[in-house]
């Protein structure tokens, strides 16, 4: 029965927000609330809330203060210099664009982080692809990608620490093996970078930039990111802007602060050395007080899907029911099973639901088809392309806002790509022994 009410709701969900029936918001309270009630579970619908809430509060406070810390920065003009440079190298060319976009995104994605690889990679980008007419929804895909490749695999990203950590795994045992397929998703993400590109060239293009003909200041206004005031630029500061940056960067892999904490230090630091004044301070904080609202608002829903879900046992039951379906014949096959299935598993769960709940029960039942439970843990991260579409993902739903698109409108364009990513590294995994079949 829960089993039923649960892949149902998940069914009733992802059709309403990719039929754009119902806003993301709207589907991730209404949907789960009115399940619940019809499993029978309205008496405790206020408390499983709450708690989902909880679990998603940390992850609100990031997502606002990194969208002030690095908007305050756009506006200071941080990255105009290498947006010029971009322009220099790639002379209009869409291919070159999304290429140096994989690249970027690929390199940012080394710290694990969702959050910064987006605002890092958007926050530079978007502005380019403004510029040139090219479809956001590419930039968006690219940037999704390159870091659930990075994310996923390296074993301080989320989804591989959860997996040393639930079956106790020694991390240079997990990831050495898997580097060559890290290094074959990330060539998976230029070519899939180059495809897009190519795409982007036939619809509108090789567009001829004359920078010589224009000064300083139209270059910056032409590739700003925003409709931003020239009054606003602090160019003398770059440097000090770029050091606070890297310094927030090495405190957030060094894990000195919780990262909230951090991204709110840093966005007080960044207005105060950027506009001192205090009435410039409350107008840049307005600026994107819009963009910060509306990621931490589907975040929050987020939670209330989460907390439903998880509260009424929802997914122990799907996970259960899953487990039990693989058949005994395939128990050799084992490794490949799981990577296969961890596309659909973590796209309805959320990493710690799949990797603390369903991954040790998998890693038992390969332990009987005598399967060293570190190939279960690889396999699970084969699906992560898949994992970063779903909506309990608080960096997507950031994503989604920064390239100013719609959830299921990007889920449509980006599953494709996705799955053949996921598929990509499961059969360079194979190939290279991370994982085995036999």
């Amino acid at each position: 029965m829960l089993t039923l009410l649960g892949i149902s709701m998940v069914v009733v969900f992802t059709y309403l927000i990719m039929a754009k029936r119902l806003t993301p918001v709207a589907a991730l309270t209404i949907v789960p609330i009115l399940f619940a009630v019809i499993g029978g579970f309205g008496s405790k619908l206020g408390d499983m809330m709450m708690e989902g809430l909880k679990t998603v509060a940390p992850s609100a406070a990031l997502l606002l203060f990194a969208i002030l810390f690095f908007g305050v920065l756009i506006d200071a003009g941080l990255f105009d210099p290498l947006i010029q440079k971009m322009l220099k190298i790639v002379k209009g060319d869409p291919v070159k664009i999304a290429i140096g976009t994989a690249v970027l995104a690929l390199t940012v994605a080394l710290d694990g982080d969702g959050t910064t690889t987006h605002m890092i990679t958007i926050s530079a980008m978007f502005p380019l692809y403004k510029r040139l007419g090219m479809k956001p929804l590419v930039l968006a895909t690219i940037s999704l990608l390159s870091l659930s490749i990075m994310s996923g695999m390296t074993p301080w990203g989320g989804p591989a620490t959860r997996a040393i950590t639930s079956l106790g795994l020694d991390a240079g045992d997990f990831f050495i093996p898997l580097l060559p397929t890290m290094f074959g998703g990330m060539a998976c993400v230029i070519g899939i970078a180059f495809l897009l590109g190519k795409k982007e060239r036939e619809r509108i293009g090789v567009i001829e930039i004359d920078l010589a003909a224009q000064n300083q200041a139209s270059l910056s206004e032409a590739a700003a990111a925003y409709a931003l005031q020239e009054d606003i630029k602090r160019p003398k500061l770059v440097w000090v802007n770029l050091l606070l940056v890297l310094s927030v960067m090495v405190i957030l892999v060094m894990g000195l602060l919780p990262v909230p904490v951090l991204f709110l230090i840093g966005f007080v630091l960044a207005s105060m050395i950027n506009y001192p004044n205090l009435e410039q301070q409350k107008e840049r904080m307005l600026a994107h007080a819009g963009n910060a609202l509306t990621v931490v608002t589907l975040v929050f829903a987020a939670g209330i899907f989460t907390g439903i879900f998880e509260g009424t046992k929802m997914v122990d039951a799907i996970a259960n029911s899953l487990v039990a379906i693989i058949p005994e014949s395939l128990g050799s096959f084992f490794p490949l099973v799981v990577a296969l299935t961890s596309m659909p598993f973590t796209f309805v769960l959320s990493n710690d639901a799949y990797y603390f709940g369903v991954l040790p029960i998998l890693a038992e039942a390969a332990s009987a088809y005598g399967i060293d439970p570190v190939e279960v843990a690889r396999a699970s991260v084969l699906g992560q392309p898949v994992h970063f579409l779903s909506p309990l993902v608080a960096s997507t739903l950031l994503l989604v806002g920064m390239v100013k698109t719609d959830l299921g409108e990007f889920q449509r364009y980006a599953i494709k790509w996705s799955i053949l990513c996921s598929l990509f590294v499961i059969v360079v995994a194979v190939l290279t022994g991370a994982i085995s079949i036999f």
